[in-house]
């Protein structure tokens, strides 16, 4: 490692008091030169168009910033991080994921989509690449010994905001469940119900399934809503991400004020922004909080902030620790890793400091980790979601 190098990890190092990437700078493989190890390519799948498009952006921003905060490399080899459009659909998933692997990458990343992951896992799995998913993660994904998340899997957001609200809804309240027809929403709904108890009264009306669309318009979701609210709900629990999270509270709210709880992803990102004063009050769980503190935690959202000028997702979070991961795995192989390599390398990792506080990988390649209690709260003129306190560890 040249001096100049060294110097700056040794500040990295220091800045973050993060015991992974000390695993990672102080591996047997640290001693070897890193200078003039040959360059590697990173295959990272997102959405290029569409209603979750922002979504992927945050997923190229946050893996891209960890790779401006170490000189390009990844494990000390210079990085080509190549980027395949994941489209809407498992067959334009697949696409993109034949793409990178004729190109020859050493992992790949990415992955907004449920169904497309759902898609893609026997490709991946036959290919023995390491898929370090960065945002989908359905309950239904298992025994597999090539995808690694690092995101969360589905039912935990139900089950961490199914624990809060069995004790914070009134013993004569009423809650309407409306949710996407979609891979991911059976997840999610089945882990609040787990949580809050499947037999509770409060609970007992029928789910409101809606048009699974990412790319709604000012109607959709008005019929649907109209039927949920017919039995006078005290409080709303939906599951709505993006430009559909969009419209659907903005639909929401010209029939309901009452409490709206979800998953984080509903005010998440420019979804925030988007919504405006719709957006105050609503109280989310997520695995991450832009507001948390901790140093791995300011030194990420300060670095995103001064870049895109914009506050960090959980989305750009889970995708900068997939570089993270990657990043460890990766030295721990030396010169001359190969993707088996490297995926064996992902099991003994062990303990992530991430800006969202201590995680590590448990048996089915997803991670252990907090859950977060969030609400939209005015910030001057603009809104933000506010840390309120823990809820679960999962995983």
């Amino acid at each position: 490692m040249s001096q100049m190098n060294r110097r700056r990890a040794l500040q990295l190092l220091a800045a973050l008091g993060t015991t992974g990437f000390a695993a990672g700078c102080g591996s047997d493989t640290d001693s070897q030169p890193t200078t003039n190890r040959s360059p590697i390519k990173i295959g990272l799948i997102v959405p290029k168009s569409g209603g979750v498009k922002s979504i992927g952006d945050d997923i190229t921003n946050g893996f891209q910033l960890f790779l401006d905060l170490h000189d390009q490399r990844l494990g000390g080899h210079p990085v080509e991080l190549l980027i395949a459009d994941e489209g809407e659909t498992a067959k334009s998933g697949k696409a993109a994921v034949d793409q990178l692997l004729k190109q020859n990458v050493l992992a790949l990343t990415g992955v907004v989509s449920s169904s497309v992951m759902v898609g893609i896992r026997d490709t991946v799995e036959e290919a023995r690449v390491p898929l370090i998913g960065s945002n989908a993660s359905p309950s239904s994904l298992q025994s597999v010994v090539y995808i690694w998340r690092t995101s969360y899997v589905l039912d935990e957001a139900g089950r961490a905001l199914g624990r809060y609200l069995r004790d914070q809804l009134p013993a004569n309240g009423r809650l309407a469940i409306i949710v996407p027809e979609n891979v991911g929403s059976p997840d999610v709904v089945r882990g609040f119900r787990q949580e809050f108890g499947a037999t509770d009264g409060r609970i007992a009306d029928p789910v409101t399934n809606t048009n699974p669309t990412t790319s709604p318009n000012k109607t959709t979701y008005v019929a649907d809503i109209e039927k949920a609210l017919a039995k006078k709900p005290t409080a709303v629990f939906c599951f709505f991400s993006g430009a559909a999270a969009v419209e659907f509270i903005k639909q929401l709210r010209d029939q309901f004020s009452g409490p709206v709880y979800a998953p984080g992803f509903l005010t998440e990102g420019n979804v925030l922004e988007s919504l405006g004063q719709d957006a105050l009050g609503i109280q989310t769980a997520l695995n991450y909080s832009a507001d948390l503190n901790n140093t791995s935690n300011r030194v990420f959202a300060s670095a995103y902030r001064k870049k895109h000028q914009l506050t960090p997702t959980t989305y750009a979070m889970a995708s900068y620790d997939a570089a993270q991961v990657l990043d460890q795995a990766i030295q721990l192989n030396g010169g001359s890793p190969s993707p088996q390599q490297v995926n064996l390398a992902l099991g003994r990792i062990g303990q992530i400091d991430s800006p969202r506080g201590i995680w590590q990988f448990n048996q089915p390649r997803t991670p252990q980790q907090k859950w977060y209690l969030r609400e939209v709260q005015r910030d001057g003129q603009a809104t933000s979601n506010v840390l309120i306190n823990e809820l679960a560890t999962l995983g």
